[in-house]
């Protein structure tokens, strides 16, 4: 049973057997779907996939724990909308460039899991030698810097690059950072070609007042915080009112929800950076409130982060009721037969939720829907955040939401907008600033319709910030097929300096 944990890299795909595990990374609703599943009625329980999976989210039925015995009946739902159509196949390696091209060499600038999955995809496929640059001292990116602290699990994803990265065909530059202490043109005078794999820094706006008050808090900059980034561990924030405000309900705002509200003594147990649960200990937020623009059946949480809510120690999970009495909108369209499970599960949960008991000597996460904040609140510094209500509308088969003139107004002295990250310029290399990634096909950087000689990107500057860690795997992997097509094709320069050269320059 595949549980809450998976990141969704595939591992496991390949190694099944008997071809049991959905979706495949070509099928069409790989990209946008939240985990894999195992079929029940096919699996032999071989266990080839428990081995496989990077980050322990594979178990017998038999050894799930009461926060996760739901997954087997999720896993089972799946394949009731999905029935299997097995087509085992037998995998063929992609052919390595021959050996008379000699030895390739790649600079990867960012040490993420767009940048990991890409190097490993180089070493496999080639007769290779990566640099990965990195500009902070430490790699792995926001596994290390963006995974909450009570997760973990997830986290075991950097022993698989740990392990694939102990030979001397790949070697580190961290605290090295390209474009102050070694530029673009420098890399590829060194190389055949250079990726870049920086992610998305920087964070979307609201776009109202009062949005830069103090109190009003990015919510990039404040998971940073609690996991210790160093650009930002001398950040301070204001904790002592009982209400904090999330803007945004993707899996970020649960995880800093979850923070938040659980128990100091628990957090101790994790990763957490001391600076942070120092000050969670003197925290007096009893309540966090998240705003999200649509409805329950639209939220852009997954399932699987939401049903977890229901475990927290001494933290009540509430849902209004009013908020399941659906438009029929999103009515008709959860009584479609063809709607996927994870949908109705997110619908379900919330109806839990809204009729579960509650105790009032605990802390509470709230989920607020349809609502669409229109001012932060304040003079000085955050008071309030005012929220309109929002009704749904279809907009050419995509359900979305529009403000009405129906507003109201929380109490709060700490807004978080959690709204999506955002890619940055990358020096040398063209940007699109209305989706804020690099422009590229297939990972190859173009400039004017034409690529550019030499450059790729991966991960999130690649396609917008979307997906989850092991996304990455297949994002990294159609990059390096166009690199290693360009680099058999003869359409990249040969180095003008070797290895020695490039560490003597750095």
């Amino acid at each position: 049973v595949i549980t809450q944990r998976c990141c969704n890299d595939a591992s496991c795909v390949s190694e099944c057997p008997v071809d049991c595990i959905r979706p495949t990374p070509d099928q069409p609703g790989f990209a946008s779907a939240e985990m894999l599943h195992i079929d029940p009625d096919t699996c032999i329980d071989c266990g080839a996939c428990v081995d496989a999976c990077p980050v322990e989210a594979i178990f017998s039925e038999d050894d799930l724990s009461a926060s996760l015995a739901r997954y087997r009946d999720i896993n089972a739902a799946y394949f009731q909308r999905h029935p299997l159509e097995s087509t085992i196949e037998p995998l063929v390696s992609p052919a390595r460039p021959p050996k008379s091209l000699g030895t390739l060499r790649v600079a990867i600038v960012g040490a993420g899991p767009a940048a990991c999955y890409a190097a490993d995809a180089i070493l496999r496929r080639a007769d290779a030698q990566v640099e990965l640059f990195d500009r902070l001292p430490t790699p792995w990116g926001l596994v290390r810097a963006g995974v909450a602290p009570d997760h973990a699990g997830t986290k075991t994803v950097s022993a698989m690059f740990e392990s694939a990265f102990r030979r001397d065909t790949l070697q580190y530059y961290l605290n090295v950072e390209v474009g102050t202490h070694v530029s673009h043109e420098e890399l590829l005078d060194h190389h055949h070609a250079v990726v870049y794999a920086v992610g998305a820094a920087t964070d979307r706006r609201l776009g109202v007042p009062g949005e830069d008050l103090a109190g009003s808090v990015s919510a990039t900059e404040f998971v940073a915080w609690y996991n210790g980034h160093p650009d930002y561990a001398d950040r301070s924030y204001d904790l002592s009112g009982e209400r904090a405000v999330i803007v945004g309900n993707g899996n970020v705002a649960l995880d800093i929800a979850r923070v938040l509200t659980l128990d100091p003594d628990e957090l101790a147990k994790t990763d957490i950076a001391d600076h942070a649960l120092e000050a969670l200990r003197a925290s007096n937020i009893k309540e966090v409130v998240i705003l999200g623009r649509r409805g329950p059946l639209q939220a852009a949480y997954t399932s699987p982060e939401f049903l977890a809510l229901a475990h927290l120690k001494n933290v009540d999970v509430v849902v209004a009721a009013e908020d399941l009495d659906l438009d029929d909108l999103s009515r008709g369209h959860l009584d479609d037969p063809d709607v996927e499970p994870s949908v109705r599960l997110k619908y379900t949960l919330a109806e839990e939720y809204a009729h579960a008991s509650r105790n009032p000597e605990h802390k509470r996460i709230v989920f607020r829907f349809l609502t669409s904040p229109t001012a932060v609140l304040g003079e000085d510094r955050v008071t309030g955040v005012e929220f309109a209500h929002n009704e749904l509308f279809d907009d050419n088969g995509h359900v979305s939401a529009r403000t009405t003139d129906r507003t109201e107004t929380l109490e709060t002295g700490l807004v978080l907008r959690s709204i999506g990250y955002r890619g940055q310029p990358v020096p040398a290399l063209p940007f699109d600033e209305a989706k804020g990634v690099v422009p590229n096909e297939q990972g190859r950087v173009v400039e004017d319709g034409a690529p550019v000689q030499g450059v790729y990107v991966s991960g999130w500057i690649k396609r917008g910030a979307r997906g989850v860690i092991g996304s990455n795997r297949v994002d990294s992997e159609e990059t390096v097929e166009q690199l290693i097509a360009d680099f058999v094709a003869g359409k990249l320069a040969a180095p003008k300096a070797d290895r020695v050269a490039l560490r003597e320059l750095v």
